[in-house]
């Protein structure tokens, strides 16, 4: 049994991770919905939307459903007390909850906690490639009524979200050179390259039909010259 959330996870992905502890361990005792719900004076809907990782966590439910599910070795118990108290902290986009819809707010927590986002736009660059002018353009021209104020409250909270995600990890020491052409999204993102960097490069490979030399790399836009010499220590063509 774990507590732990992946390293940079919100609150939506600890409740989800909690809920789903919870519901494991109520299965493996046999016991309903029904009943965990008045060993903590709830209802079985309540005991189903905290298995699902919907609504926020008391320490007292969670520390009563622990004992009814014969949790009692505090080494056990610990980790998910201190998981259902960490699910309660707010995420950071919860500052800006003036501009942003309840049921949204949910799929921030995921798109913080996310190894890998895939996105299809017709029409707009996807938001995480989007420029705070872009950005602006867009929302500006899409919400009828939103005075200056409220669109710029918008834009900070979209390019807050880039920045969080584009914080690029260190480069990874394992691993041979990869082929520059044949390096997917997953491999780039290992080599240390934010969300944004592994996509710009790639839709630059795409556009050129393939990199002949990994000094064509200069010519994708926005790579700090540092990360550009480490990163072709790593690359091959």
């Amino acid at each position: 049994m774990t507590g732990e959330a992946p390293p940079g996870s919100g609150p939506t992905v600890r409740r989800i991770l909690l809920g789903s502890q919870l519901r494991r361990l109520r299965e493996a005792r046999e016991i309903t919905r029904d009943q965990a719900g008045y060993a903590i004076r709830a209802s079985e809907s309540k005991i189903s939307r905290m298995e699902l990782g919907r609504v926020p966590f008391k320490e007292r439910d969670v520390a009563d459903l622990l004992t009814l599910y014969q949790v009692t070795d505090e080494a056990e118990r610990a980790p998910l007390l201190a998981l259902a108290n960490a699910a309660n902290v707010p995420g950071w986009w919860h500052r800006y909850g003036d501009v942003l819809a309840d049921w949204f707010q949910p799929y921030l927590g995921l798109e913080e906690a996310a190894s890998m986002v895939r996105t299809y736009e017709v029409q707009f660059v996807p938001g995480l490639l989007q420029t705070p002018e872009y950005a602006r353009a867009v929302i500006t021209a899409g919400i009828r009524g939103a005075d200056d104020a409220e669109a710029e409250r918008r834009v900070a909270r979209r390019t807050e979200g880039i920045h969080r995600l584009a914080e690029p990890t260190a480069l990874s020491a394992k691993g041979g050179r990869h082929d520059i052409n044949a390096v997917g999204y997953e491999q780039l993102r290992e080599l240390g390259l934010s969300v944004a960097e592994s996509a710009r490069l790639l839709a630059v490979r795409d556009v050129r039909g393939g990199f002949r030399s990994l000094d064509e790399l200069d010519d994708v836009q926005d790579f700090p010259a540092e990360r550009l010499t480490e990163l072709k220590s790593r690359l091959r063509v």
